[in-house]
């Protein structure tokens, strides 16, 4: 009998950009300092749990927030957990991309000459085809708009209710899926800190 497939989603700990509400979707930004002690304040979720398979956005700071969590192997590469192409909305802050065009919101519109919500939720799920080919307790490292998504996507929701989640820098989210039971996906724990489990 297979064993459920668990998943724990970890998003990057703090940037300079993420900090200041701008875009960061192909751009290398560092993690802060304080970015740092947050990824490192994940090590007691990362601890706490065997992990079979640890996934990564290629990004460096999803890179980065796995190996200072304290994963107990280098994670696996996966392209396509990489952050939404922002496009021309790059190192650009909503609000700001409001007044050029209001109501705008990347769910429903996407970014020009960057990806469209129609894009990231195939690559959302494309991500949860492969981990659902897997077993057992599942680490992915990767990042806020990505993972709105990806939770959606998980319980069956399309790209625009994803807009309804809030993920903050370094947190941690649970998601399940038992292959016996297909319509019994759930989300069981979002948001969480650092920190002690």
């Amino acid at each position: 009998m297979a064993i459920p497939v668990r998943v724990t989603y970890f998003r990057h700990g703090e940037t300079a950009w993420s900090l200041s509400g701008q875009h960061t979707g192909k751009t290398e930004i560092p993690l802060t300092p304080r970015g740092e002690e947050q990824a490192r304040a994940l090590r007691p979720r990362v601890e706490a749990t065997r992990f079979l398979r640890v996934l990564s956005s290629p990004r460096l700071r999803a890179r980065e927030t796995c190996r200072l969590s304290g994963a107990s192997q280098p994670p696996e590469i996966e392209p396509d957990a990489a952050e939404w192409d922002y496009g021309d909305y790059e190192g650009r802050r909503t609000v700001d991309i409001r007044v050029e065009r209001p109501g705008w919101t990347i769910f429903r519109d996407g970014c020009p000459n960057g990806e469209s919500p129609a894009d990231i939720k195939a690559r959302a799920d494309r991500v949860i085809a492969r981990i659902r080919t897997m077993e057992g307790d599942v680490a992915l490292f990767s990042h806020g708009h990505f993972g709105l998504v990806f939770a959606a996507r998980w319980i069956g929701l399309e790209v625009a209710q994803a807009q309804h989640f809030k993920m903050d820098p370094a947190c941690a989210s649970v998601l399940r899926f038992n292959p016996a039971e297909p319509e019994a996906a759930d989300i069981a724990l979002w948001n969480a800190p650092g920190g002690p489990m």
